[in-house]
């Protein structure tokens, strides 16, 4: 029983320390410079329509009206900046409450939603955003 004990509080105090980690940390490369998304970091965690190589990934054919309206309708979403072109939003994962952000920018030439979608601790996300992303894609359809 007192190894039961010692397990479940040291398990406890990690989720703790996560959650901890997670809530006090800041977003990194987050807004617009020189009108575009910020680049991605040297990690596999982050995914970019305008990013090269591994980072890449298409940008989302739709309207920023319905892309709002699928963001408000998902869980563990929390909108923190909107404007006509341009809307920040972070994600949580269910069990570990980590924060993801994720950026949206409309291009008026193209008519094109370009996303960056970015983890805020660690290295690998297991291809978390990537995923996401599609996820957003796919409901827009």
């Amino acid at each position: 029983m007192k190894l039961f004990i010692i397990i479940f509080s040291v398990c406890v105090l990690i989720y703790v320390l996560i959650l901890s980690i997670n809530f006090f940390s800041s977003p990194q490369g987050i807004g617009l410079q020189n009108k575009e998304l910020q680049a991605c970091p040297n990690t596999p965690n982050c995914v970019s329509s305008q990013s090269n190589g591994e980072h890449f990934i298409e940008p989302l054919n739709t309207d920023m009206k319905k892309l709002r309206k699928l963001l408000q309708d998902l869980p563990r979403v929390k909108i923190i900046e909107d404007t006509d072109n341009y809307l920040y939003a972070t994600f949580s994962t269910p069990l570990m409450r980590y924060i993801d952000d994720v950026e949206f920018l409309y291009d008026d030439k193209s008519k094109l939603i370009h996303v960056r979608s970015a983890s805020r601790i660690g290295h690998s996300d297991f291809g978390k955003n990537r995923e996401r992303v599609e996820m957003i894609r796919s409901a827009l359809e």
